[in-house]
């Protein structure tokens, strides 16, 4: 997590200095604007603490850590018939002022518990089914697959609102270059597959709880009309109601930070009469 966070907090200081030196450059004419993105994105989390309650086990894992998974196949970024398989972003904006933007989007994020870790356990585990049939007081356990396998790789959906300030930095008369800032929320849908001491898992899309964000990015834009964007975001997620297995008294809690790095294409289209002034 320390050194994703490093550029956000970096790029958010470069970014406050370009905003007070642009007095000079001319804005692009937005307001009443509609942009659209997809991309792909790179995650990192924070350790956490891992809650799992059912009939016959009530017990935490302490400073879980775990990664993302991104695509080893280079015909999933490129082919639009597997565009959902890798790790995406899509936003929708609307540009209320030529500074300022409305958005949906969709993070499409990847979580998965790191195998053969060392953690902390505390809690209970009654069934003779497994070897793993103890009270536990912060004593050390090995995460291996016939314990736990933890997954939220379809994925963890991150569906969020935001709102954006565009700033121009660079005026390159057919290609122009802006930072922009922005903060969001929504909500957690992930599709989690968990696998606790070999049982039956639960594969459904559950609203498990919710996240909030901050995000910084660099745009180039290409005659007016097209864009690539980078963005760093940082955010916590809170996610309460996890669902383990297909019976609903078995849940999961936890709650962490990430970091994204995103990478995206767009393009800005305009509906109606043109807005001359600028802000």
């Amino acid at each position: 997590m320390k050194f994703p966070g490093i550029f956000f907090f970096l790029f958010l200081i470069i970014h406050s200095g370009f905003s007070q030196t642009q007095s000079g450059i001319q804005p692009i004419s937005r307001k009443g604007n509609i942009y659209i993105y997809w991309g792909w994105n790179r995650a990192w989390y924070s350790t956490s603490d891992i809650h799992f309650k059912g009939e016959n086990f009530d017990f935490t894992l302490r400073d879980v850590e775990s990664h993302d998974k991104p695509s080893s196949n280079i015909n999933n970024y490129i082919n639009p018939f597997n565009a959902t398989i890798p790790q995406t972003d899509f936003r929708i904006g609307f540009f209320i002022h030529n500074h300022y933007s409305i958005s949906a989007g969709f993070d499409h994020m990847k979580y998965v518990v790191s195998q053969y870790q060392v953690t902390r356990i505390s809690g209970v585990i009654s069934s003779t089914e497994t070897p793993y049939d103890k009270t536990y007081l912060n004593d050390d356990i090995t995460i291996s697959r016939d314990f736990l396998e933890f997954e939220h790789t379809n994925g963890l959906n991150y569906i969020n609102i935001d709102a954006r300030r565009f700033d121009e930095i660079l005026d390159l008369n057919k290609i122009k270059i802006s930072l922009t800032e922005g903060i969001g929320a929504g909500i957690l849908l992930p599709k989690t597959n968990t696998t606790l001491f070999n049982r039956n898992n639960n594969d459904q899309y559950h609203l498990s709880g919710y996240g909030i964000s901050a995000v910084v990015a660099a745009n180039i834009s290409f005659f007016k009309y097209f864009f690539i964007q980078s963005e760093f975001k940082n955010g916590f997620i809170n996610m309460p109601d996890i669902r383990i297995a297909p019976v609903k008294t078995a849940k999961a809690s936890q709650s962490f930070l990430f970091t994204q790095f995103n990478i995206v294409l767009g393009a800005n289209f305009r509906f109606g009469h043109k807005h001359d002034a600028v802000d």
